[in-house]
């Protein structure tokens, strides 16, 4: 009789686990890596008089928020120290590379440091050729990760029937950005952006109790799978929303125009 009980929990395993949620390979070797590639959809015409000369200082985290857990507390933040990065790379990508221009300012004093090494080793060798200007900017991008919501929505559903069933749990977070453009001629922000995108976490599961031998003995089984957006990911793409809406608005604003 158990072993008819263990057959028939198999199969309806496997038939509610096809009906429940998409079967996911059970592999547990190392990926490949893979190249961040950006996730822009709109096709964004070209500036009419050339690239944008843009300067990237830093791009904080002022959420305050810290990883959530319910039994320690934890130092780590809940959303990247180096968000600067995704900004500049998403600023290069933007209009398939045809918009702006960025100079290096996060590693400034490091390029002033290797510039005063090669001005001071030309001028041993008695080199006379001479070093070029670095590029200035037109115009500043900052900003800010602004806030981290957790918990915004938490739900889920399930139902069993003779102790077998699926069930399906989620939770969804928030981040939001602010990005600013600034004239550097005149220190005027030309324009600031909010842009939101949310962090989704979903866990599906099948399980099922059934008493084998008249409550002498029970069968408890239970499969699932756990998946969780990357933070990262939903960074970047928040922040290069708000790039797309910035071409946008500059030219409603008369800051740019389209070629």
């Amino acid at each position: 009789m158990k072993w008819v009980w263990i057959l028939i929990f198999g199969v309806i395993i496997m038939s509610l686990s096809g009906c429940a949620f998409p079967v996911y390979p059970l592999k547990y070797t190392h990926d490949e890596p893979k190249v961040l590639k950006p996730t822009y959809t709109k096709m964004i015409p070209e500036p009419k008089n050339g690239k944008v000369i843009v300067a990237v200082y830093a791009f904080t985290d002022k959420t305050g928020q810290r990883k959530d857990s319910g039994m320690v507390a934890k130092l780590s933040s809940a959303v990247t120290q180096g968000a600067e990065s995704i900004l500049i790379k998403s600023l290069q990508e933007v209009g398939d590379r045809h918009w702006f221009r960025v100079v290096e300012r996060v590693g400034l004093d490091n390029l002033l440091k290797e510039r005063q090494l090669i001005r001071s080793s030309r001028e041993e060798v008695k080199d006379d050729s001479e070093l070029r200007p670095i590029i200035y900017a037109g115009m500043l991008i900052e900003g800010s990760i602004v806030a981290y919501d957790t918990n915004v929505k938490t739900g889920g559903i399930g139902a069993r029937w003779l102790g077998v069933g699926p069930s399906t749990q989620y939770q969804e977070d928030l981040v939001t950005v602010s990005i600013r453009a600034i004239s550097v001629q005149t220190g005027e922000i030309l324009m600031t952006i909010n842009a939101q995108k949310s962090v989704l976490s979903v866990a599906t599961n099948v399980s099922t109790f059934k008493f084998l031998e008249q409550g002498t003995a029970n069968l408890e089984a239970e499969v699932g799978v756990t998946s969780n957006e990357p933070g990262l990911y939903c960074l970047q793409r928040a922040i290069e929303t708000a790039i797309e809406e910035m071409v946008y608005e500059g030219k409603k604003l008369g800051v740019w125009d389209f070629k």
